[in-house]
């Protein structure tokens, strides 16, 4: 779980310092960064487990020109920055398994990654460039100091008990200086208790962290795999509609592929209330789907032992049976979140853009209240039934801005800013006074009420005023439309 990134020199994200709880809404107008916030998100993902050049190349690039791994820097003119910096603050599970199938127990589970990345030019790749890695740190949070990190509103005694543990005296990974005077990079062998092991960085071609195993650095290993598991949902349409052979390993993809082989796994391995597996599961998703369609009866995996195939189907109040095939783009991104909500083994980090797409405006709270249920519940214990999964959505919809919860929401916008004696504009994100954000960041002022407003109203009166009138009338203009002003009597 990621509870707070600092971010400085990635694409149009500087000095950016942003606290995060289970469930985050980042709303704000095209082009000025939301999408850019979770391409930072994902290359810290990336580089937990590919080398430099690889995780830069994977994050997407401006104009869709992805040769020049210098687009993720930030730019001034035709000028770049020379190094970006990230430090992360997370919560990671208690347990995990590395490569090789070795498990591994973590001595601590709050823990800060810092990371500084350079860039030079590489006459053998001019085209490209070459990273470098300047300094890696993975520390420990020690659970006396977690009030200190953990703002937004929790159980102290149900969840925080239940999702910290352990303590440390020393950090796992570390930046120094060797005897001939070359930088390095260290790494603690808290598993196997032998000395640290040291790393040229001149040399490395990928993060220390990205290197660890079970045996010997278990808790940088857990570290690892939570942010591996860090991801964009870009749910395609297309993936969704596909059946699932029966040899289709379960399990989400990132884009909605293998609903019906991940649904029917659950069908097969959970019950409640003595109910069979089967009917409890598919019960629990025709119920979901039921709040976004009137016309739902029953969500089931049709088996087709012929072709060997597993297709998803939602049967209508009239008997009527609908392929996944046949139903709308939106309905099916719900039931992909759906599923997501009921298996217990979807964990991590899970980044959204518009959720919105394909919803009925009077349906955006089915959908809100869907992500805020995937995401872990701070008023109960850590568990199967209550798993450490977050959920960050971006959107540019007064529909959603409207119903969010006001301590989740942040606002996107650019502001101008002085780098190296240069104006230029980053974004920045803001949030709502009198929330736990505001409370937590005394030193930086909440968004201007100003800036919500314009997502409360139809539109700005003040952008269009001058607009030439035309012959045609829009709805939001029919005076048999307009809503009564507070103080005035219906």
């Amino acid at each position: 779980m990621l509870t707070r990134l600092k971010v400085s020199g990635f694409k149009n994200l500087m000095d950016v310092d942003i606290r995060f709880g289970p469930f985050t809404c980042i709303a704000g107008a095209n082009g000025v960064g939301k999408s850019n916030l979770f391409d930072a998100i994902r290359f810290l993902s990336a580089l937990a487990n590919h080398p430099l050049i690889d995780a830069a190349l994977s994050v997407r690039a401006e104009k869709g020109n992805t040769g020049d791994v210098r687009n993720i820097f930030h730019r001034i003119g035709n000028q770049y920055t020379e190094k970006m910096s990230f430090e992360a603050e997370m919560i990671i599970p208690k347990e995990g398994i590395d490569d090789l199938g070795q498990k591994a127990t973590a001595s601590i589970t709050f823990l800060r990654y810092s990371l500084t990345i350079g860039y030079h030019t590489d006459d053998d790749l001019s085209s490209l460039g070459k990273l470098k890695l300047i300094e890696e740190k993975l520390e420990h949070i020690n659970r006396s100091e977690s009030p200190k990190f953990l703002k937004f509103p929790h159980s102290a005694g149900k969840w925080r008990q239940s999702v910290l543990h352990g303590r440390r005296s020393a950090p796992f990974i570390s930046t120094g200086i060797n005897k001939e005077g070359n930088p390095i990079i260290k790494l603690a062998q808290d598993g196997s208790g032998g000395m640290p092991k040291s790393f040229l960085v001149n040399t490395l071609p990928r993060t220390v962290l990205s290197t660890v195993n079970a045996t010997e650095s278990p808790t940088a290993l857990i570290a690892r795999r939570e942010m591996q598991s860090w991801r964009l949902l870009q749910l395609e349409p297309t993936a969704l509609r596909e059946p699932d052979r029966f040899i289709t390993s379960p399990g989400l993809s990132a884009n909605g592929a293998h609903i019906p082989a991940t649904l029917f796994a659950l069908s097969r391995e959970f019950s409640k209330d003595g109910q069979s597996p089967e009917n409890w599961i598919y019960e629990q998703i025709g119920n979901r789907l039921s709040e976004l369609i009137d016309d739902v009866h029953a969500v089931f995996i049709d088996k087709d032992e012929k072709r060997e195939l597993l297709t998803l189907n939602v049967e209508g109040h009239n008997g009527t049976v609908h392929p996944a095939r046949s139903l709308s783009d939106g309905s099916l991104r719900f039931l992909a979140l759906a599923v997501i909500e009921l298996d217990p083994t979807m964990s991590g980090l899970i980044c959204l853009e518009e959720p919105e797409n394909g919803i009925h405006p009077d349906r955006i709270t089915a959908i809100l209240d869907l992500l805020k249920d995937i995401a872990v519940d701070p008023s109960e214990p850590e568990g199967s039934d209550n798993p450490l999964r977050q959920v960050i959505v971006n959107t540019h919809s007064p529909w959603v801005v409207k119903q969010v919860p006001d301590d989740s929401l942040l606002i996107a916008e650019l502001q101008e800013t002085i780098q190296d004696g240069r104006r230029c504009k980053g974004v920045r994100f803001g949030w709502l006074p009198e929330t736990w954000r505001a409370e937590a960041a005394t030193d930086i002022s909440p968004i201007a009420k100003g800036k919500i407003l314009s997502y409360l109203t139809p539109e700005s009166a003040s952008r269009f005023e001058n607009r030439s009138p035309t012959k045609t009338r829009r709805v939001m203009d029919r005076p048999d439309f307009q809503r009564p002003l507070p103080f005035e009597q219906p």
